[in-house]
């Protein structure tokens, strides 16, 4: 019932003042109406479906009935610029300019994830496929080829030597290549000086350098001038090598993303240069240095031509990589592959499976190792604090009724004439600094 329904004398009364002391009473509002930013909407859905579709079925006219071209690469590219073309038009007729723009990017962004996940995905479905008959059966996985021809029964040998060699020439190389790089990012981006160019101008040469230059390199200097024999201990060098400039880049720019107050407040503080870096930069960029290790680690777990020159071949099993010839994963899949035998083909795609396997593993162990963000608590620590923060209010409440009675006759102190100031005064201050 609205005030025009009421009565005069009813609609004219004046609302009843609160009483003085009282709280008001809570004023009715309407529920707060939460605004969604972002997200795909009914139009959007049907936008990029419209757009698919005609875009196909023009594309389909096209290289059907209209133009002399064939094939499927060329289908999917039309089909794709179409596409762009067909969802351009199409947001015009519901949506701004710029709108349209925005989300025609991220049309694109979408597309282009999308296709690089659908790649992945293609790759390790086909070597799945290829691979799975040799690595179904649990021999590959615990024997050697030391006993296996190659018309063997797909039953008979593995590749845990392959496995044990690619693991330990990637361990020694990533434990050269590591302190090196890092050291020199450290040296480019803190130290500085006149001999930082030169050293930036070579690490970014050797980033383009040929993985078969390398092996070239370690084989001319170790191999033939040292006397040193073909080894597992060669081989990691030539893949740090291949590390070092990996590892060297991607440290420095994250090095150089510390921000520069956090160096100026060590300073302040009395810190020297060196324990600048080692307490202050350096956790600050951790993550990001656990990323250039694993970029480096991705370089090198794949490499075959250096391995090839510096390692040599073997078909048994060799743990030591200081003495004698070792064989690594992909120095396996590039022996065995070409061989026209299918079981050795399908051995070599099962050694694939099993390089991408173990170096999923490398990069998950790697990234545990990196731990969390500079100032980021761990569970202990949030777990503590919690712990500190109910005991203290715990204590609270406690304090304040233990305190409540020295306040109140600190208060009612001057009041009261029997008090000289002189002896009050004392009383005051005890109370005002937490005394009781």
């Amino acid at each position: 019932m609205t005030t025009l329904d009421k009565a005069p004398a009813e609609a004219s009364a004046p609302t009843a003042a609160p009483l003085p002391g009282s709280a008001p009473e809570p004023v009715a509002t309407a529920p707060e109406r939460k605004l969604k930013l972002g997200g795909v909407t009914r139009e959007d859905v049907f936008t990029v479906l419209g757009a698919l579709v005609g875009s196909l079925g023009l594309d389909w006219v096209l290289y059907e009935r209209v133009l002399p071209f064939s094939g499927a690469l060329g289908f999917l590219l039309c089909w794709y610029l179409l596409f762009l073309v067909g969802y351009y038009g199409l947001g015009r007729l519901q949506w701004g300019g710029l709108m349209v723009r925005e989300r025609l990017v991220s049309v694109v962004a979408w597309s282009s994830g999308a296709l690089v996940l659908g790649l992945i995905a293609d790759q390790i479905g086909y070597v799945a496929s290829r691979g799975y008959e040799a690595a179904q059966h649990g021999n590959f996985f615990t024997e050697t080829m030391e006993r296996t021809a190659s018309l063997s029964p797909i039953t008979s040998g593995g590749a845990v030597h392959a496995v044990v060699g690619s693991l330990e020439q990637l361990g020694l190389a990533t434990l050269f290549a590591v302190p090196l790089g890092i050291a020199a990012a450290v040296f480019m981006s803190e130290v500085g000086g006149r001999m930082a160019r030169p050293v930036r101008t070579l690490v970014e040469a050797m980033t383009a350098l040929p993985s078969i230059v390398a092996g070239l390199f370690i084989l001319g200097i170790v191999i033939l001038t040292f006397g040193f024999d073909k080894s597992g201990f060669a081989a990691s060098l030539a893949l740090t090598v291949m590390m070092m400039p990996i590892v060297t880049r991607a440290a420095e720019v994250v090095i150089r993303l510390v921000p520069g107050t956090l160096r100026e407040a060590s300073y302040a503080l009395g810190g020297s240069q060196w324990r600048t870096v080692w307490n202050v930069v350096l956790p600050t960029a951790k993550r990001g240095l656990v990323t250039a290790v694993v970029l480096g680690m991705a370089r090198a777990v794949g490499e075959t031509s250096p391995v090839l020159l510096t390692a040599g071949f073997t078909s048994r099993m060799n743990a030591n990589p200081f003495e004698g010839h070792q064989i690594s994963l992909p120095l396996y899949i590039w022996s065995y592959v070409k061989l026209p035998v299918d079981q050795m083909v399908a051995r070599a795609f099962a050694a694939a499976l099993t390089l991408m396997a173990v170096v999923l593993i490398l990069f998950v162990t790697a990234r545990i190792l990196g731990g969390r963000a500079a100032g980021e608590m761990s569970r202990r620590q949030k777990r503590r604090l919690a712990r500190a923060e109910r005991q203290a209010a715990v204590r609270r409440p406690a304090a304040s009724s233990f305190g409540a009675a020295p306040v109140a006759a600190s208060v009612a102190a001057p009041a009261d004439p029997a008090v000289r100031p002189s002896a009050a005064a004392p009383f005051r201050s005890a109370v005002a600094t937490g005394e009781h």
